[in-house]
């Protein structure tokens, strides 16, 4: 007797990632100013901006959307709460982007100064549904 096995797509399978992607986009997303400035011995304190996505992604870009000759207001970008509120992070400085062939189905901003900023985030998502990426980086395993 067979047994039929239904076709899904999946995180290990090629063709999700050659076809092409799901269009995802948000611009000037508020990224709020830090409450207290990280020290030696303080973690930054200050909201930070999930940004989550239904699907997993093929990729992610990220921009600081402020001026390059505008003040500076750097952005943390990272792949978990704790990452970005202490040290695994990727500093985005002035009209600055960022961006992977990364697997994720969400990701957090949050400013690196006393002073609010903005972002646009615009990813290419998978017919993958997020539950299939079934872990997500803490940020004490040295992923951001």
């Amino acid at each position: 007797m067979s047994t039929f096995n239904s076709y899904q797509s999946g995180l290990h399978n090629v063709g999700s990632f050659q076809v092409s992607s799901i269009p995802w986009a948000s611009a000037s997303i508020a990224v709020a100013a830090l409450t207290q400035p990280p020290t030696a011995s303080v973690t930054a304190l200050g909201p930070v901006t999930e940004i989550e996505f239904w699907k997993v992604s093929k990729f992610v870009i990220v921009k600081n959307e402020i001026a390059v000759d505008d003040i500076p207001k750097p952005i943390r970008l990272g792949f978990s709460v704790l990452g970005v509120k202490e040290d695994n992070y990727i500093l985005l400085e002035n009209d600055e982007s960022f961006s992977a062939d990364y697997k994720i189905t969400r990701l957090y901003l949050m400013a690196n100064q006393t002073a609010s900023t903005s972002a646009s985030v615009y990813a290419g998502l998978t017919g993958i549904p997020e539950g299939r990426l079934t872990h997500n980086w803490s940020g004490s395993a040295g992923v951001g």
